[in-house]
């Protein structure tokens, strides 16, 4: 797919689910909820750390590392963007601004809304389902927008969710196909997979995601696996630490590629700041595997998972480790197969 087709999309998919969210917590703002603004109990730096990274904050920074994820999707679109070396940094930086500032006004207009005294309390009410509490942890926001702005902000929502189900395998779709592309190109894959249209999308790699996307449902289906437990909760827990595992790596080639082709870029852009960001990363990879049983609905019969960390069934084992087997079974085929393309990469270095 071509992208523009998918940025139109998807664009006007998340501006609708933008302005629903800034909507209602601007409404929940104004009214000041139960016990008024109070800044400082949405913030407070000993509220975020409280049980420390082993508890309640460590699972808290893990969901919150696999909610930024897919904001570096901005660099695969490079190729078909005008000025890659303007457009893909602003993009970038705009992303990761947007969503922060979202997260934090939609956070701190949640526990406006519930009252900071009693946010919790309120929480596991309104997300309880059948006498489970958080088994409906959507509940919480759908109630606060039916109460503070009105009972159709919630069914807009609700529709909204139900659009981002397509929204969402539509950026993975486009985001796979380019990944499969550029693995083509740079023959780490069969060279078919790097052939294009007359428009220049990725039209084979497009088409090798789709086959495989279609034979991944096809065999949950076959085994009667829930399409949302098992397959989404699977799969969503398997690409955070594989994308995070990407990002420490590609951390650790931007230091080495700047220490062997040094240009005009200074200092921080080639030390300081990837050698910070490999640390966070590398952090933020512990807490996600740590706490992957809550992530992927994996967590060992008998175990409480707020309690307890690394505490896994045997499929979560597996999942959490398919990252770092197929890490070495690439490393061990690059050095069996010795292929590079070549002129791709002087054209990088160029």
């Amino acid at each position: 797919m071509s992208v523009d087709v998918g940025a139109k999309v998807l664009g006007v998919l998340m501006l609708l689910e933008l302005l629903a969210l800034v909507v209602t917590s601007v409404a929940i703002l104004a009214d000041g909820g139960p016990e008024g603004l109070n800044f400082w109990a949405s913030f407070n730096p000993a509220a975020i750390l409280a049980g420390g990274l082993a508890g309640s904050a460590g699972i808290a920074f893990a969901f919150a590392f696999a909610s930024f994820i897919s904001f570096e999707a901005t660099a695969i679109y490079g190729e078909e963007s005008k000025d890659p070396k303007t457009v893909v940094p602003r993009a970038t930086y705009l992303a990761v601004g947007v969503i922060t500032a979202l997260f934090a006004l939609t956070a701190f207009a949640m526990v406006t809304g519930m009252g900071a005294s009693s946010v919790v309390e309120k929480t596991v009410e309104l997300s309880s389902l059948d006498g489970v509490p958080q088994a409906d942890p959507a509940a919480v926001l759908f109630s606060l927008a039916t109460q503070y702005v009105a009972p159709w902000m919630a069914t807009v929502m609700g529709v909204l969710v139900i659009s981002s189900l397509f929204a969402g395998p539509l950026a993975f779709q486009n985001a796979a196909s380019r990944y499969l592309f550029a693995l083509g190109r740079g023959g780490a894959l069969p060279a078919p997979l790097s052939h294009v249209n007359g428009r220049g999308a990725p039209s084979t790699a497009s088409l090798a995601t789709s086959v495989l996307t279609d034979l991944v449902i096809v065999t949950f289906a076959v085994f009667r696996l829930d399409p949302v437990l098992n397959m989404f909760y699977w799969f969503s827990g398997l690409a955070v630490v594989a994308i995070v595992l990407i990002e420490i790596l590609v951390c650790i080639a931007v230091i080495a590629f700047f220490h062997r082709n040094a240009g005009s870029e200074n200092v921080v852009q080639t030390i300081i700041a990837p050698v910070l960001a490999t640390i966070g990363l590398i952090l933020g990879e512990y807490l996600l595997m740590s706490r992957f049983g809550l992530l992927s609905g994996t967590v060992a019969k008998g175990v409480d998972p707020t309690m307890s960390s690394w505490c896994l069934s045997p499929i979560g084992w597996v999942l959490v480790s398919l990252p770092f087997v197929l890490l070495l079974v690439g490393y061990l085929h690059s050095l069996w197969s010795h292929t590079e393309n070549e002129a791709l990469v002087k054209d990088v270095l160029s």
